[in-house]
């Protein structure tokens, strides 16, 4: 068996090996407030993430991807030696992965996409010295470390605060509901149709003018909250008169189809997306032992996305449980309004902070939503020892990847020369 060959195995296997960890902790976090207000059931989320993470990686996933992540480190730095890059590679691969396993093991929700840039990093700082480091990248990144969290925190404290000013303190919430119920369906249908068509779709080269993609957007909203205006109305109309509690259990039936969709949404929008932290370096490994040399873009073969997305799947059904357990239950009491606010409120910052060019990172935005969500009720319904683990696992992400990368790249030169 040719060293080629023997390299693109192995690679393969650490590839999926990625994708059953990018599944079991980034995947987990859209699902994790679903799960969490019992909006879906564990395996009810797990269908939908199969269905949309598979759909988003094979149908618009990256079919030509950045062979080096974020541009964090230069292909030009590796020269002519393509073997010191696929030894790279492969390692920053391996240790992303065993950082991510270890975060999953202990249900805490970190950033893959960190995760990777951290690996690449370490990499380059020893293949190639402390020059051929982007450090401007990297600041971005310990920016969003601030940045995401608390954008996705304020647009999810300030959206419970209307869903519970304006229909749950109502005099009849139900009534309420009634009335407004069209009018939610509209802004989420709305936030969720940009952000395919923005997020979504931009592998397909669908680079609509946000002006025409807002009124592709506005026009389904309409559309939607038409044809949902009658079932609520049909649905609600006999639960007026009943007890306040009771009355609560009848709104949160409604957001919970209404969360179902924002959660369908991200997990599309990720798979179509975030796989390339997976088969990106993949990608990147065989295209260099192939060709012989380093570029800057790759093309992925279909078999590629396809391994990513069911790594994906994969990684979400046997251990995704234990992120969706934090995110879900553990930082905060979770209802459908309150996911609801939590999702909307991260698709809405991720958009957003996309069309801006800001450095966002899904995991972050996600958790952000959920403590703003949670901090609309007081600071005492919010878990600070689990705020606290996971904030510190995300000032640590970046320098144990690096270290470990580094290490793995020297122990594979050394020994395969």
């Amino acid at each position: 068996m040719s060293f080629e060959l023997v390299m693109i195995l192995v690679a393969g296997l650490a590839g999926f090996y990625m994708a059953w960890n990018i599944g079991a902790n980034d995947v987990a976090n859209a699902m994790g407030t679903s799960v969490g207000s019992r909006a879906l059931t564990l395996r009810q989320a797990v269908l939908v993430a199969a269905i949309f993470e598979l759909a988003g990686a094979v149908l618009v996933g990256a079919h030509v991807t950045e062979t080096v992540r974020k541009g964090i480190v230069s292909p030009a730095a590796f020269g002519a030696d393509s073997h010191v890059y696929v030894y790279g590679m492969l390692a920053a691969l391996i240790a992303s992965s065993l950082w991510l396993h270890l975060s999953t093991r202990m249900g805490l929700p970190v950033s893959t996409t960190h995760s990777i840039v951290g690996a690449v990093a370490g990499f380059g700082l020893v293949a190639g010295g402390f020059g051929v480091v982007s450090w401007g990248k990297m600041v971005q990144i310990v920016l969003s470390w601030f940045t995401s969290p608390f954008l996705g925190g304020l647009l999810g404290y300030l959206l419970f605060l209307v869903v519970g000013r304006v229909i749950l303190d109502a005099e009849s919430p139900v009534r309420r509901a009634r009335h407004l119920g069209p009018l939610f369906v509209f802004l989420t249908v709305f936030v969720v149709v940009l952000s395919i068509l923005y997020k979504g779709l931009k592998n397909l080269k669908l680079d609509l003018p946000l002006g025409q993609a807002s009124a592709l957007a506005a026009a389904a909203g309409i559309a939607f909250a038409l044809l949902a205006a009658g079932p609520i109305h049909r649905f609600l109309k006999d639960k007026e008169s009943r007890e306040l509690g009771d009355q609560y259990q009848q709104v949160e039936r409604i957001f919970r189809y209404l969360q179902i969709m924002t959660a369908a949404s991200v997990a599309f929008a990720h798979g179509s997306n975030d796989v390339a932290n997976a088969v990106g370096p993949l990608a990147g490994i065989t295209n260099a032992l192939r060709e012989g040399t380093v570029q800057a873009k790759a093309p992925v073969p279909l078999w590629v996305l396809t391994m990513g997305g069911v790594g994906i799947v994969v990684g979400l059904a046997t251990w995704g449980y234990r992120v969706i357990y934090t995110i879900g239950s553990r930082i905060t009491e979770l209802t459908p309004t309150r996911g609801f606010s939590a999702e909307l409120a991260a698709a809405t910052t991720i958009l957003v902070g996309s069309r801006l060019g800001m450095p966002i990172s899904t995991t972050h935005v996600l958790v952000g939503a959920v403590v703003g969500v949670g901090f609309a009720r007081g600071m005492a319904a919010l878990n600070l020892r689990v705020l606290r683990d996971i904030f510190s696992s995300w000032l640590l992400t970046v320098p144990i990847t690096a270290v470990l990368t580094a290490g793995i790249f020297l122990a594979i030169r050394y020994t395969v020369g």
